[in-house]
């Protein structure tokens, strides 16, 4: 067999070999029981997800704040500065 053609088949099998796995995984019937249970599963780990989000939308929310404030206080030294100079 030619090596060229040897390169190409390789990748082709790989793809063909890797759809029939999922293929059989998907339709296997020992997988049938584990929907509630991945369901669940899913379901939790959404709900993590999404208190982790709060946290860090809460913690935006304060740095947000500091930025703010500290902002405001740069902005006073400036003042404060054009103001003393004649």
């Amino acid at each position: 067999m030619n090596p060229e053609a040897l390169v190409l088949l390789i990748p082709i099998s790989a793809i063909i070999m890797t759809g029939l796995v999922k293929i059989v995984r998907i339709r296997s019937p020992g997988q049938q029981g584990q929907g509630d249970s991945g369901v669940t599963q899913l379901e939790s780990r959404l709900e993590a997800v999404e208190q982790e989000l709060a946290g860090l939308h809460h913690e935006l929310s304060e740095t947000e704040e500091r930025l703010d404030f500290a902002e405001r206080l740069l902005a006073q030294g400036r003042e404060t500065k054009r103001l003393d100079q004649p």
